[in-house]
């Protein structure tokens, strides 16, 4: 199916806006859990998460990609993509959400992880904007739903952190659900960009692709196995698949 250019401008604004908030969403959880969530369940949403996103970055960006440019185009988005993150996780300090132990005081460290999680979810942005690019499909909506299914959880464990810091539960969802909002200012840029320059729409689609794989393997799936969860995780990541693609299925 064909989306019109004034479809897909409308379309990118929602769908910016709703990935980016469902952040918020998810650490809106915050304000009605009075005990902290165990790590088994932390595990459950990481790898749920994942297979999300695997199942929006295979089924629908590489296949699109191929589409539009071929598969000279993928690789050297995909690879692309991977690239970025590789020197986002080199110069960016990484926190590990569930696993971290240490007590870290919020006045030394805590603006910079803050600063560290926003900058992550610049790629997602991106992967969000260049998708509604395409001129025929509902590639940008599937995107925008992987990465919201993908940001809840994501906000959820972002605001324990910080409540692990004496930070006030308001206020651990309010800077949480800000965490999120650069997707919006980068979801249009990757848009916009892609729009004006339609060669550049099968790298973009990669390019989101590549990145999204990178977080799987390297972020999403070793942290959901790092508790000794490794079966429920398997099974969560498996559903969030299935589930994916059946949304897939019905788009």
């Amino acid at each position: 199916m064909i989306i019109r250019k004034e479809e897909r401008n409308e379309g990118v604004i929602f769908g910016s806006v709703l990935s980016a908030l469902s952040t918020g969403a998810g650490a809106l959880l915050i304000l009605f859990i009075h005990h902290s969530i165990t790590h088994r369940w932390k595990d459950v949403l990481l790898a749920f998460s994942a297979g999300i996103m695997m199942a929006a970055s295979t089924i629908g960006l590489i296949p699109e990609a191929l589409k539009y440019g071929g598969y000279l185009s993928l690789f050297v988005g995909v690879w692309l993509g991977v690239g970025v993150l590789t020197l986002l996780e080199k110069n960016i300090p990484h926190m590990d959400l569930q696993h971290n132990k240490k007590g870290i005081h919020f006045d030394e460290k805590a603006l910079l992880i803050i600063a560290a999680i926003t900058l992550h979810n610049i790629p997602e942005g991106l992967s969000v904007g260049v998708s509604y690019a395409s001129v025929e499909g509902d590639t940008g909506n599937l995107i925008a739903l992987a990465i919201g299914f993908q940001n809840a959880p994501e906000g959820l464990l972002v605001a324990l952190f910080l409540i692990n810091q004496q930070i006030s539960k308001w206020k651990a969802f309010i800077i949480a659900t800000l965490t999120g909002a650069i997707e919006i200012v980068t979801s249009l840029l990757g848009y916009f960009l892609t729009s004006f320059v339609q060669g550049l729409v099968p790298y973009g689609l990669s390019f989101a692709a590549g990145a999204m794989l990178f977080i799987i393997y390297k972020e999403l799936i070793p942290e959901s196995h790092g508790d000794g969860n490794e079966r429920v995780s398997t099974y969560a990541f498996i559903v969030g698949l299935l589930i994916m693609v059946l949304i897939i299925d019905i788009f």
